[in-house]
């Protein structure tokens, strides 16, 4: 949560997309796995209860990507800032709607131009990474 605050103002200001991966092993069962769209998710729901720590952040079939390792249930879904790229050789990529730069998630690669991959220890989560994606604004 406090790697989550310290990019909340980038983030809702519109100066940083921000795409968390989350997999979490709910009591050693029914793992998921997805990447979140932050600002997406901060504008459509009250995030003071995850703060508050009354609500877990977790990866929904709406977010960019959902994954159910035990129903192998999968979603991917374009949000308003990244359109989803399923298809492409180098695995699943994003592409960042306001500057077309391309987000490569996959750990054994640079993240992309403008991007910085942040992966953080807790003990809430299995393992959770953010990817900071600068966004470059006419001003």
């Amino acid at each position: 949560m406090k790697a989550l605050a310290e990019r909340e103002e980038l983030v809702r200001n519109g100066r940083m997309t921000t795409i968390i991966f989350i997999r979490d092993n709910k009591n050693c069962k029914n793992e998921i796995s997805g990447y979140i769209d932050l600002a997406h998710r901060l504008k459509t729901e009250d995030f003071r209860l995850y703060f508050e720590a009354k609500k877990t952040l977790l990866p929904k079939p709406s977010d960019l990507s959902y994954y159910n390792w035990e129903t192998q249930n999968c979603t991917l879904n374009d949000s308003p800032n990244f359109r989803v790229d399923a298809n492409s050789d180098a695995g699943l990529l994003f592409r960042n709607k306001r500057d077309r730069k391309v987000i490569n998630v996959d750990p054994d690669n640079p993240p992309g131009d403008g991007t910085k991959r942040v992966e953080i220890k807790t003990e809430e989560y299995t393992q959770v990474v953010f990817f900071d994606h600068i966004t470059r604004r006419k001003h």
